[in-house]
């Protein structure tokens, strides 16, 4: 079909969440200095329109990468900014570059992957902390108040114990 291969479709960034906007999806917008603003939805346009700012917005992508909560400086970054740029076309190199792309993949997974796990080992440690300093303020609610007296009441019957016995083998 045209000669064209699958690699030739540009899959652009939704300017305001972050995800991908394929061909003949979303909304463009251009401004009058020229600036192209490409959306994803309604949503996102609406947003955009409302002038709210997307490190804001809970749901969005810059949101997620300012509190912390994605990895946001690593090296693969770099290789899908280098990626954009047009350049010569040569069998090896483009052979190259998907190989090469597959594995920054893989190793990008990997790295969010720690990522993720280290935030989820700090809240479980914090947690903990806040589960033991809660069982502290209650402990009223745990431990009976008579507790206390049965255990005085059991070291009271175990000394009396053996004085029965001594008593039951006289007689």
């Amino acid at each position: 079909r045209g000669g064209r291969s699958a690699s030739a479709m540009r899959v652009e960034k939704c300017y305001f969440c972050s995800a991908p906007v394929y061909p003949g999806h979303g909304m463009m917008f251009v401004r009058n200095d020229c600036k192209v603003f490409r959306f994803c939805g309604s949503k996102c346009h609406k947003n955009f329109k409302k002038k709210r700012n997307p490190r804001k917005v809970r749901w969005t992508k810059a949101f997620r990468k300012s509190a912390g909560k994605e990895l946001t400086v690593d090296n693969s970054f770099e290789f899908e900014k280098r990626r954009n740029v047009p350049v010569k076309y040569q069998r090896e190199l483009w052979s190259q570059s998907v190989k090469a792309m597959k594995r920054i993949e893989e190793i990008k997974q990997k790295r969010q992957a720690r990522f993720v796990m280290n935030r989820l080992k700090k809240s479980k440690v914090l947690q903990t902390k806040a589960d033991i300093k809660e069982v502290k303020q209650n402990i009223h609610l745990i431990k009976a108040p008579h507790a206390d007296k049965s255990k005085k009441l059991e070291e009271k019957i175990v000394e009396i114990l053996p004085e029965n016995m001594e008593m039951a083998e006289d007689s």
